[in-house]
C-alpha cells in the first residue's frame, strides 16, 4: 500500500507514526515532511500549492490514499482536484474548508443552525472595527477572519489593544495584503477543550478529547501561538459532557452541512469553551489538531487507516475505535522568539530518551546527518503513563534530554489537573 500524507508539523509526523505501525508492507510518502518524518517516509519534492502536480504524482505512482493534515491545502481546493481526477484523498473540500477558513462564515453558519457561541460583529475596514471596539465591553475577542497558523485571535483587556490590533490587521496587513475582515467576539469564560471526530458526511466516529494550551507564556500570558502543549485524556470531560457536546454542536453541524449541500469527509475539529451555561464553539477546525493529534494519536488502539477508508467509502456505521487506557502528556519545545522572528539551522542535540517518551517533529530538518531547527515549534515531547501525573513527569524527563540554543518550553503544561 503506497500512502501520501501532506504537511510538515508534529501532526503529520504522528500520522506518519502511527501508519507506519498499521502497514506491513508499502511506502509512506511525505510532502514536504520534516526531519523526524525522514525517517519512515520518502520526500516528495513539489510546492505543496501545486496541486495539480502533486495529484499527477500520485497518479503516476498510483498512490493509494491521501492524507492531508494542515489547513491551507484544504482551504486552497487540494482535495477538489483529486476528487476531479478520481484519486482518493482524505479531507474536506473547498467549500466545506470555508468551516476553518472563515470566522465569519463559520459565525454565521454556527447562528444559523442554533449551534452555541459566542455573540458578535463583523468589520470589513479599520473605521467600523473601531466604532465596534468603542462600544463594546471588554475583554473581548477580535479575530483575523482568514487563516493565520493559530496568531489570527487577541483578547483584549482595553480600548487600546484592541485599536493596535486592528491597526495590526488593516493598516500593517500582518495577516494579508488583501481581503481583511475581522469579528469582534463576546469573551467566553471557562475551561477550554478540544474535540475532534472523524465523519463521512453523515455519520461520526469522536477522538479522545484533548486539552492544548494556545499562549506562549506560562499561566496563559502572551500571545496565541499553534499550541505549547497538550494532554489526554481530560479529567473535566465526563461521559456526560460528551453525550452534550454531541447531541447540542456535533449533529447540529453536520446537519447544517448537509442542509447546505456541502458533502464534507474528513476530520472536524471543535475548540469548546465549557462555560457555566454548558459547552460553545470557540472555532473550527477542518483537520486533526496540533499538538492534539500527537496525543490522540498514540491513545489509539484501533487503525486510524481503517477508519479513514470507511470515512471516505461513507460506511462509518461499520467502524469503531478502541482505546488504551494510558495518559499521555505533550510539552512543544520552541524556538527562542517564536512566535515572533526566531534564528533556524541551529544543531539539536538529543540524549537517550527514558523509558515512556518519544518525539514528534514539527520544525526539523536532516542537515550532515543531525537534525537541525527549521520552524518556530520544533519538537513535540509526549510523556506515556498509567496516569496524567505520571505521563507529565515522563514528558518533562524527555524535555530535558533536549539541547539547542535558545530552546523555549512552557513548565506549566499538565500541571493544574495534577
Amino acid at each position: 500500500m503506497k500512502i501520501l500524507v501532506i504537511g510538515s508539523g508534529g501532526r503529520e509526523h504522528a500520522i506518519c507514526w502511527k501508519i507506519a505501525s498499521e502497514i506491513s508492507s508499502g511506502t509512506i510518502y511525505a510532502l514536504p515532511g520534516n526531519g523526524g518524518i525522514g525517517e519512515i517516509a520518502n520526500f516528495v519534492n513539489i510546492p505543496i500549492e501545486n496541486h495539480q502536480e502533486i495529484a499527477s504524482f500520485v497518479k503516476r505512482e498510483k498512490i493509494d490514499l491521501t492524507i492531508v493534515g494542515p489547513e491551507v491545502p484544504l482551504a486552497g481546493g487540494m482535495v477538489d482536484v483529486f476528487h476531479k481526477k478520481k484519486l482518493k484523498i482524505f479531507g474536506p473540500n473547498k467549500k466545506a474548508a470555508a468551516l476553518e477558513s472563515s470566522k465569519i462564515w463559520a459565525k454565521e453558519f454556527m447562528m444559523e443552525n442554533e449551534i452555541p457561541t459566542a455573540g458578535f460583529f463583523v468589520a470589513d475596514d479599520f473605521n467600523s472595527a473601531k466604532v465596534i471596539v468603542e462600544k463594546v465591553q471588554f475583554p473581548v475577542v477580535i479575530k483575523f477572519d482568514g487563516l493565520a497558523a493559530g496568531k489570527g485571535v487577541k483578547v483584549v483587556g482595553n480600548f487600546k489593544e484592541a485599536v493596535d490590533f486592528l491597526e495590526d490587521v488593516f493598516e500593517k496587513h500582518l495577516f494579508s495584503q488583501t481581503g481583511n475582515r475581522i469579528v469582534v467576539e463576546e469573551f467566553l469564560s471557562g475551561k477550554e477543550l478540544s474535540y475532534i471526530v472523524i465523519t463521512d458526511g453523515e455519520r461520526f466516529i469522536p477522538l479522545v478529547p484533548a486539552k492544548d494550551y494556545k499562549k506562549i507564556y506560562e499561566n496563559d500570558a502572551g500571545p496565541n501561538t499553534g499550541g505549547m502543549g497538550c494532554y489526554s485524556p481530560v479529567p473535566f470531560c465526563s461521559s456526560e459532557l460528551e453525550r452534550l457536546i454531541e447531541k447540542r454542536i456535533v449533529v447540529p453541524t453536520i446537519k447544517g452541512l448537509q442542509k447546505k449541500s456541502i458533502d464534507y469527509c474528513g476530520v472536524l475539529y471543535f475548540g469548546l469553551m465549557i462555560t457555566q451555561q454548558g459547552p460553545r464553539v470557540l472555532e473550527y477546525n477542518v483537520r486533526f489538531g496540533d499538538p492534539e493529534t500527537e496525543v490522540i494519536l498514540p491513545r489509539m488502539e484501533s487503525s486510524l487507516l481503517e477508519i479513514i477508508e470507511s470515512a471516505i467509502e461513507g460506511r462509518l456505521e461499520d467502524a469503531s475505535v478502541r482505546w488504551k487506557q494510558e495518559s499521555t502528556v505533550d510539552v512543544v519545545i520552541a524556538s527562542g522568539g517564536y512566535p515572533g522572528k526566531y534564528d533556524t539551522g541551529l544543531p539539536v542535540d538529543v540524549d537517550p530518551l527514558p523509558e515512556g517518551v518519544m518525539i514528534f517533529h514539527a520544525g526539523t530538518k536532516k542537515q550532515f546527518d543531525r537534525f537541525v531547527t527549521a520552524g518556530g515549534r520544533v519538537l513535540n515531547i509526549v510523556g506515556f503513563g498509567k496516569t496524567l501525573r505520571e505521563a507529565r513527569e515522563k514528558a518533562y524527563e524527555g524535555v530535558a534530554r533536549i539541547h539547542f540554543n535558545g530552546m523555549y518550553f512552557r513548565r506549566d503544561i499538565a500541571q493544574s489537573i495534577c
